[in-house]
This record gives C-alpha cells, sequence and structure tokens, in this order.
C-alpha cells in the first residue's frame, strides 16, 4: 500500500490511509480564535452603541466569554488529536504484533 507524501495527495487520499487532521489542527486553532476574537469585538462595540451600561457589561463578560470558548475550542482540539494518535499507535502495535507472530 503506497503512502500519499504530500498534503493534497493525503486529502484525495480515499483510502483514508493517511490522516491530514494533525497537519491542519494549527490552523483551524488559530482561524477559531481570530474569529472569536472578531465577534467579541463586534458584539463590544455593538453594545457600546446600545448605551452605556450594556457596554460596560459587555466590556466585563465579552473577554469571559471568549477565555471560555478558547478553552473548550482547544479541549475538542485536542480531544481529536489524541484519536488519531490512538489510531497510529494501535496501528504500529498491530503491525509490531505481526511482526512477533512471524517469529
Amino acid at each position: 500500500m503506497s503512502k500519499p507524501s504530500n498534503f493534497f495527495a493525503k486529502l484525495f487520499d480515499f483510502s483514508f490511509s493517511q490522516f491530514i487532521a494533525l497537519r491542519v489542527v494549527g490552523i483551524l486553532y488559530a482561524l477559531a480564535i481570530a474569529v472569536l476574537g472578531l465577534v467579541a469585538i463586534i458584539y463590544l462595540v455593538l453594545s457600546f452603541s446600545q448605551g452605556l451600561m450594556p457596554g460596560l457589561i459587555t466590556l466585563i463578560m465579552a473577554p469571559l466569554i471568549f477565555l471560555l470558548y478558547v478553552i473548550l475550542i482547544r479541549i475538542g482540539l485536542e480531544s481529536m488529536i489524541i484519536t488519531f494518535r490512538i489510531a497510529d499507535h494501535t496501528r504500529i502495535i498491530a503491525e509490531n504484533s505481526e511482526k512477533l507472530r512471524e517469529l
């Protein structure tokens, strides 16, 4: 079984023998942080346009909610990475078991 070597070959590998998630997880995390930051800023601006009190409440709550979502996204992405690494290690264990069986 030949293994695809570059990103696009792995992307269009219909046998799913190679995973691309480990290569794009950092990009996904950075994109999520950027989007969350932009949303927090938009909410902050919109809340101050509604008045001083809603703006101050949002000024306090927006960073807390931002951090909460960043933590949740990080935990989700780490869980995904762990799953893929378990799959890789399981494959290695199976290959080593097969080699031992041949001895």
